[in-house]
């Protein structure tokens, strides 16, 4: 019974949603699992998850059935990052939050995953992951410039935003993170390209970083 009630629930969740068994095997797929990896339900039904999507954890290490039995026997694991490999190619990120469903008797237990798709803030992390090498580079090789023109200090918000830049986070993830307003984010980088004669957010990091302001 309680099965029914979970396939429902999994197909009215608006994110992606799907169901292991302890094995490993897809129990349940939402629509949102299907449009985020092009794989219908019917196909993923009682396919080997590992097999399907080669998922991976952010240390490379494989999401396969023995995750699955350890979860079930720890009742459940924190939230994490997860990486999957569509049928098309695709390189997918979601964060999943996992449950346990463990019925009396001798149903199996169920591991339901609820994700979230997070592949475009990782590509963008990513992206200036790689900026941020290159300043580095930049300001390594900065010998034909030994003096710098003088600029008024930063404060330590204006620090603390454009560290949170150089690591890669959104607008949106920065203004959380600092609980601050997206419009107050905002007059910070208009105060921060001005003391530092920039133009956006990119030539901020690089200018911080080359006056070891960040």
């Amino acid at each position: 019974m309680y099965r029914d009630q979970l396939d429902r629930l999994l197909q009215r969740t608006p994110d992606p949603a799907f169901a292991l068994t302890s094995e490993g095997r897809i129990r349940g797929w939402n629509p949102a699992a299907e449009r985020l990896t092009g794989i219908p339900a019917g196909e993923a039904r009682g396919r080997s998850f590992a097999e399907l999507l080669q998922p991976r954890d952010p240390l490379g290490q494989p999401v396969d059935r023995e995750y699955c039995e350890r979860a079930v026997r720890d009742g459940g694991v924190p939230s994490f990052d997860m990486q999957l490999r569509a049928p098309d190619g695709r390189e997918l990120w979601i964060n999943v939050s996992v449950l346990v469903f463990d019925a009396a008797g001798p149903s199996p237990a169920v591991i339901v995953h609820l994700a979230h798709d997070i592949t475009a803030s990782r590509e963008r992390r990513a992206a200036y992951g790689h900026l941020e090498q290159v300043a580095r580079e930049i300001v390594q090789m900065d010998d034909a410039e030994p003096h710098l023109v003088p600029v008024s200090p930063l404060s330590e918000q204006e620090q603390r935003i454009l560290r949170a830049f150089a690591e890669g986070l959104g607008p949106a993830d920065v203004a959380r993170s600092l609980d601050i307003s997206t419009q107050t984010l905002r007059n910070h980088l208009h105060h921060v390209n001005q003391k530092l004669g920039t133009h956006n957010r990119l030539e901020a990091v690089m200018h911080a970083q080359r006056r070891r302001f960040i």
